[in-house]
């Protein structure tokens, strides 16, 4: 399968220091490639993937110099999708809203993952607008500002398996006596 993966700006993938979002997306997206899947990422520049990396801004917003004004890199971000989103079975943004008029146009599948808070003003307000545009949870609570959203599942973030390797340091042994 062709699946675009659209991460936000703001950190690279993975993030080099903080950046939850894009590390569970780094991981989805390094597990597709294992699978198989013909994986495209859209992000920073500054991103490292086993997928096609489509760079859209030269360098991640948070720690980029000098400071970039971010809905100008949104908007090279949305462009960017836009001009290869025929190339793809399947859109997988992780960017909240802000690609919905853009993608509900195409008729290409996509789904969006928030991945964050949806009790926010002006989220519910933007959904309504997009009732078709399907979504996919991080937890079932997390619906719950939005329950009228179009909610496919809900893919729990989580970590690898590989990422629970258990590190022992070598314990002093302590002995009692009866002196």
């Amino acid at each position: 399968m062709r699946i675009a993966q659209v991460a936000p700006l703001a950190e690279s993938i993975p993030p080099k220091l903080y950046g939850g979002t894009e590390r569970v997306v780094s991981w989805l997206i390094e597990e597709l490639v294992t699978l198989g899947h013909d994986v495209t990422l859209f992000a920073s520049g500054d991103s490292r993937t086993s997928a096609k990396l489509v760079p859209v801004w030269p360098q991640a917003l948070r720690l980029g110099r000098a400071r970039s004004d971010p809905m100008a890199a949104q908007a090279a971000l949305l462009e960017a999708v836009a001009q290869r989103a025929d190339d793809f079975d399947v859109i997988h943004a992780h960017i909240d809203w802000l690609h919905l008029p853009l993608l509900s146009r195409f008729g290409v599948p996509f789904v969006t993952t928030p991945h964050g808070r949806l009790d926010l003003p002006g989220f519910k307000d933007v959904v309504r607008c997009f009732p078709a545009a399907p979504f996919v949870s991080i937890s079932d609570n997390q619906r719950l500002p939005l329950p009228e959203a179009k909610w496919l599942g809900t893919v729990y973030h989580g970590l690898p398996v590989n990422s629970f390797v258990p590190r022992f340091k070598a314990a002093a042994i302590w002995r009692f006596s009866d002196d």
